[in-house]
């Protein structure tokens, strides 16, 4: 999808601290699939490059097991022996932001920008593509600070630049499977929030080019999920979850799909279904952050009442 700035208004101010602070959100869920014995290139199979072993554990500890507590740990580490690694600065803002911790949020989206424009010398292609991650951080440190209303338009502004540095990178390797990855999920949550806009060509952006696949599969999930199409988007839950079945967020998303789509067709065993998969997800809460295992308990008691009320 090519983004029309035109367009973006449309979205101002309701929408936009939506897909601000959900699309840097996911931006940051795009390096999990890690090599368990060095620090591979966890995208590329050619032209390599090295993460850091911290970075990488902190990675799959959250995107492959949902561990947010050992993530945090690894994160630590990775600061003091990779300080140049701008994906570690990026994962650290993300967890101040899950925790709403604001000032740490602050602090670390300043840093993921500074290693990222300091990278760009050495690595153009992911320097402006982590230039546009730390953008992002700014563009939700600017939401938390100055409201809705009146971030909008300094947020918007961010959100030209990311843009922009998306498309140096894309100049540099338009096929680059890291690039579409990232790219492809920003352009689904525009599509999705914009009328008049076509989500088919982020889904196939990310379904041909992107890498690693049970990202691009999780990214097409929520775009199918948010879509209402619910058919699809339990395909594409069920293909993330055959790669990476031991993350209670995957189950998370597969139970709201279930939800919604058992409430469409009054189904009462695919609600059961749904508020079987949201306990899986509870049988992990102690890795998660308060706030999601809350809201996972909160969309299962839902759950129950759909159940209870489907038939009558």
């Amino acid at each position: 999808m090519n983004v029309r700035f035109s367009d973006l208004h449309k979205i101002v101010p309701a929408k936009l601290y939506r897909l601000v602070t959900v699309a840097f959100a996911v931006t940051l869920a795009l390096n999990v699939w890690a090599n368990p014995s060095w620090a591979a290139d966890p995208f590329r199979t050619r032209e390599a490059r090295n993460i850091g072993n911290k970075t990488e554990a902190a990675f799959k500890a959250i995107f492959q097991q949902g561990d947010y507590q050992a993530a945090d740990r690894y994160l630590q580490e990775a600061l003091s022996t990779e300080p140049n690694e701008p994906l570690a600065h990026a994962m650290k803002a993300s967890l101040a932001y899950t925790n709403k911790n604001w000032a740490t949020l602050d602090t670390y989206s300043k840093k993921t920008l500074e290693t990222a424009q300091n990278l760009i010398s050495r690595d153009p292609l992911r320097g402006n593509l982590y230039t546009a991650v730390g953008l992002f951080l700014e563009g939700a440190v600017i939401l938390q600070r100055e409201g809705t209303v009146k971030g909008a338009p300094q947020a918007l502004s961010r959100l030209q630049l990311v843009y922009q540095h998306l498309d140096k990178a894309e100049a540099i390797s338009p096929n680059d499977p890291e690039l579409n990855l990232l790219k492809g999920y920003m352009d689904l949550m525009l599509a999705v929030n914009l009328p008049f806009s076509n989500p088919e060509q982020a889904i196939q952006k990310l379904e041909k080019n992107a890498a690693p696949q049970y990202l691009a599969d999780r990214g097409i999930a929520l775009a199918y999920r948010d879509l209402k199409q619910y058919s699809q988007a339990l395909d594409f839950a069920n293909r993330a979850l055959k790669m990476t079945g031991d993350n209670p967020e995957l189950y998370y998303l597969k139970a709201q799909i279930l939800r919604e789509k058992a409430n469409k067709e009054k189904n009462s065993q695919l609600m059961q279904e749904a508020i079987n998969n949201f306990d899986t997800a509870l049988n992990r809460k102690s890795q998660l952050p308060r706030d999601l295992a809350r809201q996972i308990e909160r969309e299962r008691r839902k759950a129950e009442e759909n159940l209870s009320n489907i038939g009558k």
